[in-house]
């Protein structure tokens, strides 16, 4: 497979995660990340395992309905490290009313047999603005 085709496999995963998110199917969200093996860097502590992730964005951004907010993610640059393994660097923002967030996301991500691209390590940086709150 061409590079170019695993760029554009990788920024599909990311819009079908900012779409699942936008509509809050937090599951789906949680579809881009390895099961239950994903290292999840956030606030300065690595997050337990996939499940707990997403137990935290069911609780904290999952009610009410709604309250998750509007994902996007942008300036997506992906490096191709290996066969089959990736790096992608990118800025995220979280429009939330008063919780809004924005940063750097830093993703290793593998292709896996009969899975696809799936991202193993999210590193998330929110930008100091966002720690006032």
């Amino acid at each position: 497979m061409s590079t170019t085709n695993d760029q554009e496999e990788i920024v599909a995963l990311m819009r079908r995660m900012e779409a699942a998110w936008n509509s809050g199917d937090f599951a789906g969200y949680m579809n881009g990340f390895a099961n239950p093996d994903v290292v999840f860097v956030s606030r300065g502590e690595i997050q337990a395992d996939w499940a707990a992730t997403l137990a935290h964005y069911q609780r904290d951004y999952g009610d009410p309905e709604g309250e998750q907010g509007h994902l996007t993610f942008s300036d997506l640059k992906i490096e191709l490290l290996a066969p089959g393994v990736a790096q992608l660097v990118g800025t995220y923002t979280l429009v939330r009313g008063p919780l809004s967030q924005s940063g750097i996301n830093t993703r290793i991500l593998h292709k896996r047999p009969g899975i696809g691209w799936t991202i193993t390590l999210n590193h998330v940086s929110a930008r100091p603005d966002n720690m006032k709150r």
